[in-house]
């Protein structure tokens, strides 16, 4: 397993729709297990494969209960509405408030291509709307009602202490 770098906003890479995953090989379970150590080296929830330069339907999130592996993707269902704070690996530094749905449910394939489902609610509904726009090249900085100033960034971290 390796670190991969992530690409930041301003590469034309995080713009671009990813194509679906059609071989389930070795290749690809490196490139997922090399996600999962970038994405806990990094702090984050979740990590698409176009942040680290791949124009694949891949993503993993891990919310605290482990990682969870994503291939291609597709939300079958979503209900209710939260209004979270939320920011990215792409745009360090950088959160906004955005409204998404409270419950998602998804189907996608795991790494041996089987086809699988999964319900989340909260921050890992969040997330799975998150990484998922990704795959079609949308940032969340194009769905916030507002990007939150520095004043309120600092006000949040001190908080948090």
């Amino acid at each position: 397993m390796a670190l991969r770098n992530i690409v930041k906003e301003g590469d034309p890479i995080l713009s671009k729709k990813c194509r679906p995953v059609k071989k389930f090989d070795q290749k690809l379970w490196d490139l997922i297990d090399d996600m999962i150590e970038t994405l806990a080296d990094s702090g984050g929830v979740g990590l698409a494969a176009p942040q680290v330069g791949i124009m694949r339907r891949v993503c993993v999130i891990d919310v605290g209960d482990g990682p969870v592996e994503f291939i291609n993707p597709i939300i079958l269902e979503s209900e209710g509405e939260q209004r979270v704070q939320e920011g990215c690996l792409s745009c360090p530094g950088e959160f906004g408030i955005i409204i998404r749905p409270a419950h998602v449910k998804a189907q996608f394939n795991d790494r041996d291509g089987n086809v699988c489902e999964i319900e989340g609610d909260d921050l890992f509904a969040q997330a799975m709307c998150h990484e998922f726009d990704h795959l079609d090249g949308i940032l969340f900085k194009s769905k916030v009602e507002r990007m939150l100033t520095e004043e309120e960034l600092k006000q949040l971290r001190d908080e948090e202490e």
